[in-house]
């Protein structure tokens, strides 16, 4: 009901505050609006994986304003193999977005004039219809603004709804928003951020040249790559994540699918609390977590000694043939009561 139809209301029932609880009950969105445009107003700091942005100090609520391109761009899938991505923000998965529960969230899509196709964008952080992608659905050279309000504190994966939506979802288009509850998380040493992917090209894995994307291998649910972070080198050598002896680690842990679902597991490492599916509740001393395609987990850990963990999905063929594995270096003082590492053989004979 419109301000108008309120105003009406006043003149003829002579009862202004009766006419202004019927204002208020049947024209929400005009008091929302008012209410959100009263926070004060920050623009959200967005950082490439595995980067996390800095925890939120603030204690109330505030209108966070997210901006976020849509890019279509061809580069290396593994060493000598290239492919054609659609990430948002230029990165798979898109960075990750940090607001607090309680806030108004200002969403603002740019899908940048190169592009080929539509874009949008669905956040599973959305209560309402679509999750934002009918709002956003824009062609290339195009933008959009879409406003939600983050009610439910948890990690939630966010993508593009195109279609083919599965389509869209293989080509790297997907990432993650965190909402804070509003007492916020306790401090750690180290936060990463990581997600699993599956890719589908007519070449098998490190085929070589540029490799366009198959659909029926994806509708078979047969990837010829499964990746942690948009690339089989995204987390190894120069890349690899690193940790000291003794840290607190916390890793944002979700899968963008678009078909399998994660069994993620840190080869050396027991994973102190699990919040499983990425909501508020956790579980504890797990060593492999089950995460499905559109869905999250956040794993805490503390490294005992010193060496390199690997990142893996436990099925372990996707780790070691189609490129499922990354690695944290872990520096500091060794601790041989907790971990040996002389090997003691003897021949039997």
């Amino acid at each position: 009901m419109s301000i108008a139809c309120c105003t009406w209301v006043v003149k003829k029932v002579a009862l202004p505050i009766l006419a202004l609880a019927v204002c208020a009950a049947f024209a929400p969105s005009v008091f929302a609006n008012e209410a959100a445009d009263a926070l004060p107003v920050e623009t959200a700091v967005l950082l490439a994986p595995p980067n996390v942005p800095a925890p939120i100090t603030r204690k109330t609520p505030a209108k966070v304003i997210v901006n976020l391109t849509t890019e279509e761009m061809v580069r290396e899938i593994t060493p000598g193999t290239k492919y054609t991505f659609w990430t948002f923000g230029g990165t798979v998965p898109g960075q990750l977005i940090r607001v607090r529960q309680g806030d108004t969230v200002e969403l603002n899509l740019k899908n940048l004039p190169s592009s080929k196709l539509p874009h949008n964008i669905d956040l599973h952080a959305v209560s309402g219809p679509g999750g934002g992608a009918p709002q956003t659905l824009i062609a290339p050279g195009n933008q959009a603004k879409f406003t939600f309000k983050a009610l439910n504190p948890g990690l939630y994966v966010y993508h593009c709804a195109t279609a083919p939506v599965a389509m869209h979802i293989a080509n790297g288009m997907y990432g993650m928003i965190l909402v804070e509850p509003e007492e916020g998380m306790s401090p750690v040493d180290k936060e990463y951020y990581v997600m699993q992917g599956d890719f589908y090209t007519p070449g098998a894995f490190g085929a070589g040249g540029l490799q366009p994307f198959d659909m029926k291998r994806s509708i078979d649910e047969n990837p010829s790559y499964v990746l942690f972070n948009g690339a089989s080198n995204s987390l190894t050598g120069k890349n690899a994540l690193t940790a000291n002896v003794g840290d607190k680690v916390r890793m944002y842990f979700g899968s963008g699918g678009p078909n399998l679902m994660s069994s993620f597991h840190i080869i050396g490492a027991v994973f102190d609390r699990v919040y499983f599916e990425g909501g508020m509740k956790f579980q504890e001393q797990v060593q492999t977590t089950v995460v499905p395609p559109g869905g999250s987990a956040v794993v805490e850990f503390v490294p005992k000694v010193p060496g390199n963990l690997t990142l893996v999905d436990h099925a372990l063929s996707r780790a070691f043939h189609k490129g499922a594995i990354g690695i944290m270096s872990v520096s500091g003082e060794e601790h041989p009561e907790i971990y040996s590492k002389n090997a003691n053989t003897k021949s039997s004979e």
